[in-house]
């Protein structure tokens, strides 16, 4: 599956796969999921070792601010249904327009590169952050590429599936301790 996903990134091409069974598409969701939770657990433990060795602080976290102004539920709302439908709608959806032109890959790592920068928003603005922003959302720009590889293969559906799901793991054990009231510092 990996490797499939590669090839695609190295050369996007609009190719939908119109045969393949929904039992196959849920084995693939599933996997695209582990692999987007496995590269950017990766990607945030370089982060953190960049944060540290190099003394930078990037600021406090949106996520900070979101946790300290609304409900839990808010979070797994906003972060479970609405962000996986706007952001693919915004990002993934365009590509159709895109299926049948030879400018199809220029459109895919623009939107995936428009995806993954977008998330720059999460951090307080400084010169650390606009300098280390290329590694800050590598991982957003590297399920960006998971997200567009799914949309392509099976449509849009299933890169906002792909999305929930994703954002499901992340933030669900955090809403889980707020319900509970356990503090997560």
């Amino acid at each position: 599956m990996l490797k499939e996903v590669v090839d695609f990134a190295k050369k996007p091409i609009y190719l939908e796969e119109k045969s393949t069974g929904t039992h196959s598409k849920i084995r693939t969701l599933v996997k695209l999921v582990a692999i987007a939770l496995v590269i950017s657990i990766g990607l945030s433990i370089v982060i953190g070792i960049v944060q540290l060795v190099f003394n930078i602080d990037v600021g406090k976290h949106a996520m900070d601010d979101f946790l300290e102004a609304y409900s839990p539920i808010y979070l797994l709302l906003g972060a479970v249904v609405a962000a996986p439908v706007i952001e693919e709608l915004l990002f993934r959806g365009p590509m159709i327009w895109f299926r049948n032109n030879r400018f199809f890959p220029y459109i895919f790592y623009v939107l995936t590169l428009g995806f993954g920068f977008m998330h720059i928003s999460n951090y307080e603005i400084t010169i650390e952050v606009i300098l280390l922003s290329p590694l800050l959302v590598a991982p957003q720009i590297s399920v960006g590429i998971l997200l567009g590889f799914i949309r392509v293969k099976f449509g849009l559906l299933w890169s906002m599936a792909l999305h929930a799901l994703y954002n499901l793991v992340l933030v669900g054990p955090i809403f889980l301790f707020k319900i509970l009231d356990i503090p997560i510092e």
